[in-house]
């Protein structure tokens, strides 16, 4: 039963978008391989792991929250990609 309804949220969620699905896809492989990252690497973070992989992560966010017209997540994303974009900047120079 549970299996069946996710399965349909899935399913409905590629429906309308592919474009923003394959995305959120990309997204929740970067933003988890990055939190990962941090998580196992905090005593010695590798900054040039994660801070490329949740830049990454974040755009694909603005990307599938503005196919999908959902403003404040495109508003937070936005937000994240700025902050990421100075993290990678300051590590790069």
């Amino acid at each position: 039963m549970i299996f069946k309804i996710v399965l349909n949220y899935f399913k409905q969620s590629y429906k309308q978008s592919k474009v923003a699905f394959y995305c959120e896809l990309c997204e929740a492989i970067l933003v988890g391989g990055a939190s990962a990252t941090l998580t196992f690497t905090v005593l010695d973070p590798a900054t040039k792991i994660f801070i490329p992989m949740y830049f990454l992560g974040s755009i694909m966010g603005i990307i599938s929250t503005t196919i999908r017209k959902a403003a404040f997540a495109t508003i937070l994303t936005s937000w994240f990609t700025i902050m990421n974009a100075i993290a990678l900047v300051k590590l790069f120079l």
